[in-house]
């Protein structure tokens, strides 16, 4: 029996995933798995009994990722699940934001009681006259999930799309139309763009990485879409393009006191991935990770360890290790398992930065005395009997 904490609303689309064997409960403390979507973690004294933390989303700011890692907490998060959502937004922003829809309707509510606004808007509307988006330049920073399912759709309805992402992989490459220019460096992508959309994660690397100077190399009259996190964008360089007419308009999903009463502001409160399927889509990924994690030991879509695909169990035993990336460490296992008398019928080990998961499929039943022995080997951080 598995017991997992729900840190937020989450949709029951997880009862479809979680079998009779899974136990929701009130209490962090005894529980194995939690499913999270904005609650801070941070504070929070994680028990012994944790073993995984998904997030119903893309975005962990929220999740204290190197304190679980120390402590053999798995944390997966959702890539791709809540991506039409975002995407749709991000698009429907640009338009209002090249239309100056917001302006327009908030124009005509303020003149709502005036019975001769039908024929007053004529000349009002002067000053809501717009551009279309057909022709113009996206310049599109992160192709990931979502920037990805962006620059796609942006080329389907007529623009001329560039790309920039030092870390596009393999896949999200191959599902790029060919439309899309994938260009080397930011700064080029600022020359060239009437439009710049950031679908980036927020690290120590991103936070403030479209300050004074990225705004500077921009093209005067450039709208910028920020459906990331709000700290990617320096606050104070943002202000001063605006003044400056440089940013003609900032939209933005991540209010913030500091720049939501700005002229050319137009902030959404966090709408991204807020429609019901993508609630759906994100839970669903994330207990299906859990559950994964929990009676297999695979890990998929982790952000603070490797991911790991060991296959399909057939083998009477199965033990997973989460230890440091040192030299040697294999060996010491093994030879563990080979003092037990105990043959090894598959291995797999993989590593990301400091971290390593291996995973042990053995010819005889795991027991708690193996498990003993692999917990004091230096540099072992949590072992686990999956069978």
């Amino acid at each position: 029996m598995y017991k997992y904490k729900c840190l937020n609303n989450i949709s029951k689309v997880i009862n479809n995933v979680f079998t009779e064997d899974y136990q929701p409960t009130e209490e962090l403390e005894g529980a194995d798995a939690v499913l999270v979507r904005s609650a801070k973690m941070h504070d929070l004294e994680l028990p012994d009994s944790l073993l995984t933390i998904a997030r119903a989303g893309t975005g962990v700011n929220n999740i204290p990722l190197d304190k679980c890692a120390e402590k053999g907490i798995v944390v997966f998060n959702a890539p791709g699940a809540n991506a039409n959502s975002v995407k749709e937004l991000v698009l429907a922003s640009m338009i209002n934001a090249s239309r100056n829809i917001p302006a327009a309707v908030k124009w005509v509510n303020e003149n709502s009681d005036d019975a001769d606004i039908a024929k007053n808007m004529e000349k009002a509307k002067k000053a809501y006259v717009g551009k279309e988006i057909k022709g113009k330049k996206l310049g599109v920073i992160g192709l990931g999930a979502i920037g990805g399912m962006v620059a796609n759709a942006a080329g389907r309805l007529g623009m001329d799309v560039y790309g920039v992402d030092p870390y596009l992989s393999v896949h999200n490459a191959l599902v790029l139309s060919h439309n899309v220019k994938v260009l080397k460096t930011y700064e080029e992508l600022f020359r060239k763009c009437d439009y710049i959309t950031m679908h980036l994660h927020l690290t120590d690397k991103t936070r403030g990485s479209i300050g004074k100077e990225a705004f500077d190399a921009m093209k005067k009259g450039v709208i910028v879409l920020n459906f990331s996190r709000g700290e990617i964008v320096d606050n104070a360089a943002l202000k001063e393009a605006l003044a400056s007419g440089k940013v003609a308009k900032y939209v933005t999903d991540f209010p913030d006191p500091e720049i939501v009463k700005l002229d050319n502001v137009i902030c959404t409160p966090h709408l991204g991935a807020s429609t019901g399927e993508a609630e759906e889509n994100c839970a669903e990924m994330a207990a299906a990770e859990i559950r994964d994690y929990l009676e297999n030991g695979d890990i998929r879509n982790s952000v603070n360890l490797p991911d790991c695909d060991a296959g399909y169990c057939s083998s009477t035993g199965r033990i997973a290790i989460i230890h440091r990336n040192k030299p040697n460490m294999l060996s010491k296992f093994t030879q563990i398992i080979a003092d037990e008398n105990i043959n090894i019928a598959h291995l797999t080990n993989t590593s990301r930065g400091e971290y390593a998961y291996c995973v042990l499929d053995i010819d005889s039943a795991s027991t708690d005395k193996i498990v003993e022995k692999l917990n004091w080997v230096d540099d072992v951080i949590r072992v686990r009997i999956i069978k």
